[in-house]
């Protein structure tokens, strides 16, 4: 009996894409992809949510009365949201011949799933890239040196970061020729098949396993020379403000007029010091210096004639009596100097770091067409749909491929951009 490559049709091309799918993935494989898996259907909306961890402060007395003295419970929320659609279409004859031929056609998986995985790696890139809560090294430095990447891990540290799980470092891959010259066996399994596997540069450096990175994001200032300002009004310190969206307003006034701030630049504000978030205490640098509080930029925006605005970060200022949740050694207050970091009408492209568990990457539930698909998981959680459908009006068929992500930021000061020093 001849092969009848119809039956079962979209299940067969789900096997291929898939599997090729899995092994192009780079920095989704290094990122928390369970937190909300099976929580997205038809009735939840574009967001979910989960608690955040609760903190407290201990008491020390000499007679053990406490009866004045309680941690209020605060509890904050995470959330994952509804990002686009990311989908590939093709003719039905191109998939379908491709089965029928076999190993003979397989570059049409890999196209497929490789630039799938493109897209949503580059968009999960941008979106990290704005909600990081740390910097490492000088702004707009290219790292250069094994020092440069162990200077994340030991902000990381210094930060309270768990170590329960393997931090991941992303370089970009030139990168490596700098660092080639301090290391010759760059590589750690030269056989390996996956993508994921074939970026690893080094493992267990610093805390890391170190990685390139062709999906990176990049931002560019925009032109205007005068790059800082003050703070115009106290910012709100408290962390029942800002314990669901973990991002802070910064009213600001002086910088350039009309200046326009790029998400994924990195505002500083002078004498306010970032704490290790585990014991509270400031944080000392190998020269002994305090290392200062930046924040991230969130969203693109333009300030006023006078160089006024308000400016939203990722990883808020929190500074308050309890010291539960502070992140700083003392309130910003207006007055505070200001200073959006590197130079104007520059393009930037910072590496990036985190723990696992500081961004989710979600799958949406997708409903069935009317059509003849199939719908599968990855192992990790990623759920994919192949739909082979008609268009009677156009004469022709067609299989499309879907992928419906969200992205979640559970713990912006578990992650950073990173550079290196002059």
């Amino acid at each position: 009996m001849a092969n009848n490559f119809a039956s079962n049709f979209t299940r067969k091309v789900m096997m291929k894409v898939l599997d090729r799918f899995e092994a192009n993935r780079v920095l989704s494989k290094n990122v928390d992809t369970q937190l909300f898996k099976g929580k997205f259907n038809p009735n939840t909306g574009t967001q979910i949510d989960v608690k955040r961890p609760t903190d407290y402060t201990t008491i020390e007395t000499s007679d053990g009365n406490i009866s004045t003295t309680r941690s209020d419970i605060i509890t904050g929320k995470a959330t994952a949201t509804v990002q686009d659609y990311i989908t590939v279409a093709v003719d039905y004859d191109e998939v379908d011949e491709s089965l029928k031929m076999g190993t003979d056609a397989d570059r049409i998986w890999d196209d497929i799933a490789n630039r799938m995985v493109i897209k949503l790696e580059t968009n999960f890139a941008e979106y990290v890239k704005k909600e990081v809560g740390l910097l490492s090294g000088t702004h707009g430095n290219g790292v250069e040196s094994w020092q440069e990447v162990a200077q994340a891990g030991a902000l990381m540290q210094a930060s309270g970061v768990p170590m329960n799980k393997r931090w991941a470092y992303f370089l970009n891959p030139y990168s490596q020729v700098s660092l080639a010259n301090e290391q010759r066996s760059l590589g750690v399994n030269p056989q390996a098949g996956t993508a994921n596997e074939q970026a690893i540069v080094q493992q267990r450096f610093a805390g890391f396993d170190v990685r390139t990175a062709t999906t990176l994001p990049t931002y560019t200032t925009q032109t205007g020379a005068d790059r800082a300002g003050t703070l115009s009004a106290n910012p709100d310190v408290t962390y029942a403000t800002h314990k669901d969206s973990m991002q802070q307003t910064l009213a600001v006034t002086g910088f350039q007029a009309n200046l326009s701030v790029k998400a994924g630049e990195v505002i500083q504000i002078a004498g306010r010091n970032r704490l290790n978030l585990s014991t509270r205490d400031a944080i000392v640098d190998a020269s002994g210096a305090n290392v200062l509080f930046t924040g991230t930029v969130v969203s693109d925006v333009t300030l006023g004639a006078s160089g006024e605005g308000n400016i939203v970060i990722s990883g808020p200022a929190i500074y308050e009596a309890s010291g539960a949740y502070n992140t700083v050694d003392s309130a910003p207050v207006s007055g505070d100097v200001v200073t959006l970091l590197g130079s104007a009408s520059t393009l930037y492209q910072p590496n990036l770091f985190w723990h696992p568990d500081a961004f989710t990457i979600a799958s949406v539930n997708i409903a069935k067409l009317h059509s003849t698909d199939t719908i599968a998981t990855t192992r990790d959680g990623l759920q994919m749909r192949v739909s082979k459908y008609s268009d009677g009006d156009a004469n022709k068929q067609t299989v499309r491929f879907d992928l419906h992500p969200a992205f979640g930021t559970m713990n912006p000061f578990m992650a950073g951009q990173a550079f290196g020093n002059p």
